[in-house]
């Protein structure tokens, strides 16, 4: 189905269950990309920004697959500078990682926080996340729902 807008002083509502039928799936493979310009990339998609009837208060952005997410690469001296932050709730415990090190432990949770930062601080935000899947390796779990590369146009 086609949704085109005839009066553009009227606002186009779409059911959820229409927006669910229209969700793509896409399949990105992260080796050498820049993590900033992958997470922005990403949380378009994820927020459905491309699509006719995009609205904020509305979920209905698209599916996401992410592979080779520990070869992603940062620009200038982020590897040693940009940290990231654990605390548990006691005093004293507040622990840092560089992204250097997070990159070697948990390399996909490096792109999580990237594109969480990046969609809108909302009651939608986790279930946008939750369309994501990030793996730090290829795979081939997803294929069967027949993903579309990210960046073909």
């Amino acid at each position: 189905m086609e949704f085109t807008k005839t009066d553009l002083n009227k606002t186009l509502w779409v059911k959820p269950t229409e927006m669910d039928k229209q969700r793509k799936r896409y399949k990105v493979d992260a080796t050498g990309k820049t993590l900033g310009r992958l997470a922005t990339d990403i949380a378009k998609k994820l927020l459905g920004k491309d699509k006719v009837y995009y609205c904020d208060f509305w979920d209905c952005g698209d599916f996401v697959v992410v592979e080779n997410a520990d070869k992603i690469k940062a620009t200038g001296k982020k590897l040693d500078e940009k940290m990231y932050y654990t605390y548990s709730g006691y005093k004293g415990n507040v622990k840092s990682m560089p992204l250097k090190d997070m990159l070697k432990k948990k390399p996909h949770r490096v792109l999580e926080l990237a594109v969480r930062g990046m969609l809108t601080k909302n009651k939608l935000r986790d279930r946008r996340m939750k369309r994501l899947k990030v793996i730090a390796w290829p795979t081939a779990a997803f294929d069967h729902f027949k993903p579309v590369d990210l960046y073909t146009k």
